[in-house]
């Protein structure tokens, strides 16, 4: 059988640029891999072929010699070599392109090489704060249990602060080759688990972590004006790194208790009140609390109903990081006496029967209720 065109086989154009070249083998490759493809025998021949096509095309001068002769430029010793192009062996051409088909199962998909001192972790702290504090603003002192990097060894890991060495195993690469049939496997160095160095004598404060376990006392500074769910970040105040690495963040999430006068809604404030009903009925004025821990006289409207809202302006909380402030709700409760004695039940039956025309929507209701039940007769 006729060998097909290595352009053909890829999927690219003659004139196909190198960059192109790559990515038709690698997409040929994740596709034709046996490893994906073992319900088809036709899978390992095919990329096998891949594996040919690309091996020469990615030689300069292999690919002028093939684009001039064709598969002739390796037979009969045309082309200097002769036989298969590339000798037979493919671990060159896959190699190529390892690490980015299988980069996430092999080393935690890390290119380059080592992995040496890693980033800390970051870090969350909750923190409860009353709505007076989330009003007012302010510095907060906290303990935060963390790793912080080791003082006797300067987070080296090692005694006395003593450098690393290479890993003898893969040369300081963190990683290891493999030949595997035709292509090389490429793992993460057993011996230095891809950090790429060793430490001959760990120290003996931190085994060789290079930190070590404290509680550290931070100030955090809390804006006027947070809610819960707000988040603040403190860089460089989380763990710290491994052998010396950088610190990660602390997070600082904001919770602001329940108050026993106000509920809030963003910038705004609510505070239901509750008035008398002679109070409601004929007028007055009731004292209420701000947020700021100063009151406000409210004049309360004749005839006022439960519900009744009204607004003081600028009363709410502080937008944060600027931007105004919310207002304050006063919600009306009227509240109906309770553990009256005979003569004030004398007096309301009395104030009843005088007040007939003084309480409209009680009339209105019963006229529709009398009207539903005539009609439904």
């Amino acid at each position: 059988m006729a060998k097909r065109d290595y352009y053909d086989i890829l999927g690219v154009a003659k004139g196909a640029s190198a960059d192109e070249l790559k990515k038709a083998y690698r997409q040929k490759a994740k596709q034709l891999h046996p490893d994906r493809n073992q319900d088809n025998p036709e899978a390992e021949a095919q990329f096998k072929e891949a594996n040919e096509a690309y091996e020469v095309l990615k030689d300069a001068d292999k690919k002028a010699a093939y684009d001039r002769y064709g598969h002739a430029a390796f037979e009969g010793g045309m082309g200097g070599g002769g036989g298969r192009p590339g000798g037979g062996d493919y671990s060159s051409a896959f190699s190529d392109v390892f690490e980015d088909l299988f980069g996430d199962f092999m080393g935690g998909g890390q290119r380059g090489g080592r992995q040496r001192a890693s980033r800390g972790s970051d870090l969350r702290y909750n923190l409860r704060i009353e709505l007076e504090e989330a009003y007012n603003g302010m510095q907060k002192a906290i303990t935060v249990p963390t790793s912080v990097s080791c003082t006797s060894c300067e987070g080296t890991g090692a005694e006395g602060g003593a450098e690393p060495q290479n890993c003898p195993t893969c040369s300081g690469m963190g990683k290891v080759r493999a030949q595997q049939g035709f292509f090389t496997v490429e793992r993460t160095c057993p011996t230095c688990s891809g950090v790429g160095q060793i430490i001959k004598n760990p120290c003996n404060s931190c085994g060789g972590a290079g930190r070590e376990q404290k509680e550290r006392s931070l100030s955090v500074n809390i804006p006027a004006g947070v809610e819960t769910g707000t988040r603040i970040r403190l860089a460089g105040e989380g763990e710290a790194g491994l052998r010396g690495g950088p610190a990660g963040d602390l997070y600082i999430f904001i919770e602001v208790k329940e108050h026993p006068l106000f509920q809030r809604d963003g910038v705004d404030l609510f505070c239901r009140v509750p008035v008398s009903m002679t109070t409601a009925a004929i007028g007055g004025d009731v004292e209420v609390p701000t947020i700021d821990g100063g009151r406000s006289r409210v004049k309360v409207p004749a005839g006022s109903q439960s519900g009744r809202q009204m607004r003081l302006r600028s009363k709410g909380m502080p937008a944060l990081r600027g931007g105004g402030q919310g207002d304050m709700f006063i919600e009306l409760a009227v509240e109906t006496p309770v553990n009256l004695t005979s003569k004030q039940k004398e007096l309301l039956r009395e104030f009843e029967k005088m007040s007939e025309e003084n309480n409209p929507e009680l009339s209105g209701f019963f006229k529709k209720v009398k009207s539903f039940w005539d009609g439904s007769n």
